[in-house]
């Protein structure tokens, strides 16, 4: 799934093609608004607001999509063959005399009034890339609930907004501990400096097309994705396991010798997941 700076990437994208352009050709392929059409209307901006794009336009209207795991807004110039996908794919599309920005596989896409997008959005925390950006009140949201897993809390985007399952993996590694480790048990330290933490891997990495960690050429990652090589600090394998409720698991990587903390127990009937090819 895009995280917050996959996503601010595409928003800068979309807004340099699209802001201040008039929309020569509109066309929402979701039922509810099959029948909008926004041509003759300016693009005003292209704002992302954690893992959500919000895309507003002349006469107080908002364009609310979401890429979730596979979604895509891609951008073709007049003449140019459309690659994203095939067209059956295609959600949207918005065009101006140059441009065309065509979503691929878009699981949320919403018109509202851009007075309502706390409808859509009102509900995240923090966005760690987003002028709202609080350390502090990131902080908080995370210790609510001392005895949840550290990777789930990361996850939940009602404490920030912008982290998804590379950048989970990659802070626990970075922080020495594992993602089950409740996060009541976070050294005070580590508690500190984990919003700060979150926030420069995210500023480091969202002009970049490909996401880094770990500051050298060879090796993008230190974790995810990797399992079974070997731990770049250490040499041990690479483990991967399920973390989540059951209803939305997601792997999840960690090094067991550099990061201390509980690990999943092996569920009974189900065989541990297994490493996928190389990333």
């Amino acid at each position: 799934m895009p995280e917050g700076d996959t996503v601010y990437l595409a928003a800068k994208r979309l807004h340099g093609a699209l802001a201040g352009k008039v929309l020569t050709r509109s066309d929402l392929r979701v039922p509810k608004y099959a029948t909008a059409d926004l041509t003759g209307r300016t693009v005003l901006d292209v704002t992302p607001r954690g893992k959500h794009l919000l895309t507003r336009i002349e006469g107080g209207l908002t364009l609310h999509s979401h890429l979730k795991m596979d979604g895509a807004w891609k951008i073709f110039v007049a003449g140019q063959r459309w690659t994203g996908g095939p067209t059956h794919q295609i959600r949207a599309i918005l065009g101006t005399a140059d441009r065309t920005a065509v979503g691929y596989r878009l699981p949320v896409l919403e018109l509202l009034r851009t007075s309502d997008e706390d409808r859509a959005v009102g509900h995240l925390g923090p966005d760690l890339l987003g002028p709202d950006w609080d350390p502090a009140l990131a902080r908080q949201n995370l210790l609510r609930d001392p005895a949840r897993p550290l990777g789930e809390a990361l996850l939940d985007q009602r404490n920030l907004a912008g982290i998804g399952n590379v950048y989970k993996s990659e802070l626990c590694f970075l922080l020495r501990v594992t993602p089950w480790l409740p996060v009541g048990d976070l050294p005070a330290e580590h508690a500190a400096q984990l919003p700060a933490l979150a926030q420069w891997l995210l500023e480091a990495n969202r002009d970049r097309p490909a996401r880094n960690t770990t500051g050298r050429r060879e090796q993008n990652l230190f974790v995810y994705g990797r399992a079974p090589r070997p731990c770049l600090y250490c040499g041990t394998p690479i483990r991967v396991a399920d973390q989540g409720d059951g209803s939305r698991e997601r792997p999840t990587y960690w090094c067991p010798a550099c990061q201390w903390g509980p690990i999943p127990p092996p569920r009974p009937g189900r065989p541990p997941r297994q490493p996928s090819a190389y990333r």
